[in-house]
């Protein structure tokens, strides 16, 4: 999902995203990072959908099984074969619990069109299921599904962590023109999307409906380095962009918008030292 609400500023699932990427404890690069809730226009109401990070984050939609799902897929991260064409993806991302905390062991069976926007359903070509690892992270090799009559591209899954409901739903792509005449299609359940040469690398994290201790509170840390530097809170800072602040340069390492807790020192899933 989305790393940012629609004010700019980056959700806390993201920051633990983020420090799970890197191998830092969450409860360090919570701190003095604050809960931020999914922000709504006047008038509006927050939809019935699958539960919520505890922070009101990006929740997980279900949607429609459709037609071509088959059971007992073959255990495998990469649903390339000998002589597979297409454009090289790899989806990458999390599963979390209510308390945002990352589920070992969870299920994910994928499935998808081949470049001809065919499913195979006598065999299992481009079918595979996999489990999250001890950080709740899952990585699919594949390639961009083709199109077919009706549908814009995308991809189908089904998440199970263990012991609990499954949830179906369905993966989509950035600027496909026929996201806007797909009835199915739902903006929630758009990957984040960049070009990696001739391939393409794709993000997104599932909240499944799984109850979770959120665990100790981190206490806020409280920094002695002078203010003083290129940091400002209300900046919108880009990843790459560098700054200095009480003397030391740092990097961007995702885009976000600057606020007061925020400050390099306290927020390493932000900011690294250089």
């Amino acid at each position: 999902m989305d790393n940012e609400t629609s004010t700019g500023h980056v959700t806390r699932k993201a920051v633990l995203r983020a420090a799970l990427a890197a191998g830092i404890a969450a409860p360090a690069v919570l701190m003095g990072v604050p809960a931020l809730a999914r922000t709504l226009t006047a008038g509006e109401v927050a939809p019935p959908l699958t539960p919520e990070c505890d922070d009101g984050d990006d929740p997980t939609p279900p949607q429609t099984e459709g037609p071509y799902f088959k059971p007992n897929s073959p255990l495998r991260n990469s649903l390339l074969e000998a002589g597979t064409t297409g454009v090289r993806l790899t989806v990458s991302g999390y599963v979390f619990g209510l308390a945002c905390r990352p589920i070992a062991g969870a299920l994910l069976d994928f499935w998808q069109a081949d470049t001809n926007g065919a499913y195979d359903n006598t065999g299992f070509r481009f079918r595979g299921h996999q489990f999250t690892d001890a950080q709740g992270a899952f990585r699919l090799t594949t390639i961009v599904p083709g199109l077919y009559p009706g549908r814009t591209r995308h991809l189908h899954v089904k998440v199970q962590a263990p012991g609990r409901p499954v949830l179906t739903s369905q993966l989509y792509f950035p600027g496909e023109p026929r996201n806007n005449t797909d009835s199915i299609f739902d903006a929630r359940l758009l990957m984040s999307v960049r070009d990696a040469g001739a391939a393409k690398e794709a993000a997104f994290d599932f909240v499944l409906n799984v109850p979770q201790n959120p665990g100790p509170s981190p206490t806020a840390t409280v920094t002695t380095r002078p203010p003083g530097g290129s940091w400002a809170a209300g900046t919108a800072y880009r990843a790459g962009d560098r700054v200095t602040y009480g003397g030391p340069a740092y990097v961007c390492l995702q885009a976000h918008t600057g606020q007061a807790g925020w400050e390099p020192p306290n927020v390493p899933a932000l900011w690294r030292a250089v």
